[in-house]
């Protein structure tokens, strides 16, 4: 069995919530002590991870690394709101900044869209592709994952890619960090390392407050 295969079976056992008068709970109960063995309780609200994880579950069969990414865009950019996070081993591997699209906000991103040229962020789901060197170097394609909220993220060319301006100096200097034309952009310094570790099939996930999404998405 493939480790993507064992945290899905993990997941669909978890979520059974067997011989149990209340499943709702056995499910919040289960998914709050996966966050707390991943060691996320002070750096990531539980919610989020919640909501992370039930849409996790939702996307069987293409799903080929046992990673989940969490971009929490709750959080304002001087915060390290990007995660990386190996749900078989229960450990953060990675916990980094991350800028926002120019037109999703200042500090704080607050609006988002799937349109061409919004220079806006995306919420949802999606799924890391193929890498490739382009314009900003090396960079990591995405595939949106939900329809009218974020699957013209490869028609946008909404990638990760590694920037100058997400950086503490860039912070210090401008009081936030830079911000995109929507894409996930993390630090020059480990967006290879980062990259390389979760290309090619592992789940991304971008939250925010936002009510369109929350109306909208099919899987949380």
């Amino acid at each position: 069995m493939t480790p993507c295969s064992k945290i899905l079976l993990f997941i669909l056992l978890t979520f059974a919530a067997v011989n149990t008068c209340n499943s709702q709970s056995a499910k919040t109960e289960d998914i709050n002590q996966l966050w707390i063995d991943c060691h996320l309780n002070k750096v990531l609200p539980f919610d989020v991870f919640s909501l992370a994880i039930t849409g996790y579950s939702k996307i069987n069969g293409i799903k080929k690394k046992n990673l989940i990414i969490i971009i929490d865009f709750s959080k304002p950019s001087t915060e390290k709101r990007f995660f990386v996070i190996d749900i078989v081993k229960k450990q953060l591997l990675f916990q980094s900044f991350v800028a926002h699209g120019k037109n999703s906000g200042g500090d704080s991103a607050t609006t988002f869209s799937n349109k061409s040229e919004s220079l806006k962020s995306s919420l949802g789901f999606y799924l890391t592709a193929e890498t490739y060197t382009g314009k900003h170097g090396y960079s990591l394609k995405l595939d949106g994952l939900e329809k009218g909220i974020n699957d013209n993220a490869r028609a946008r060319e909404i990638v990760i890619h590694g920037a100058e301006y997400v950086s503490q100096e860039f912070i210090k200097k401008y009081g936030r960090l830079g911000r995109s034309w929507g894409c996930p952009a993390l630090p020059v310094e480990i967006s290879k390392e980062i990259i390389d570790m979760i290309s090619n099939g592992s789940c991304l996930f971008i939250y925010a407050v936002d009510s369109f999404y929350k109306k909208n998405s099919e899987l949380i």
